[in-house]
């Protein structure tokens, strides 16, 4: 993640009062052009506006890390257990990389 100064968070603040002011598709664009805003209502933020390809890349990073998280719980439960690696697994089912390439799979939870 990027560092933010003081100057990159004042830019990225957007009163609630120029939505208002019908100023919805400026604010999209600014989001586009440069980044994340934050909606203030009350001088309290409302809501965080990015671009969904930012939101997606967001929510990749989360996945990813409750994975990460979740793989090293099962390690550390399993104590003496012995695992194999991925190339192993492959290996001993006849499978390679190449076949893997292009296949799309979705895992539901």
């Amino acid at each position: 993640m990027e560092e933010m100064s003081v100057l990159s968070v004042m830019k990225s603040i957007v009163p609630i009062t120029r939505f208002n002011k019908g100023e919805a598709s400026r604010i999209f664009e600014e989001v586009q052009s440069g980044g994340t805003k934050v909606v203030m209502k009350n001088n309290r933020p409302a809501c965080v506006l990015m671009s969904p390809e930012k939101y997606e890349s967001l929510m990749e990073m989360l996945s990813d890390y409750i994975l990460q998280e979740e793989a090293e719980r099962r390690l550390a439960s399993e104590g003496s257990v012995e695992t194999l690696s991925q190339d192993d697994v492959m290996q001993s089912l006849g499978i390679t990389q190449a076949e893997l390439d292009g296949i799309d799979v979705e895992i539901e939870e």
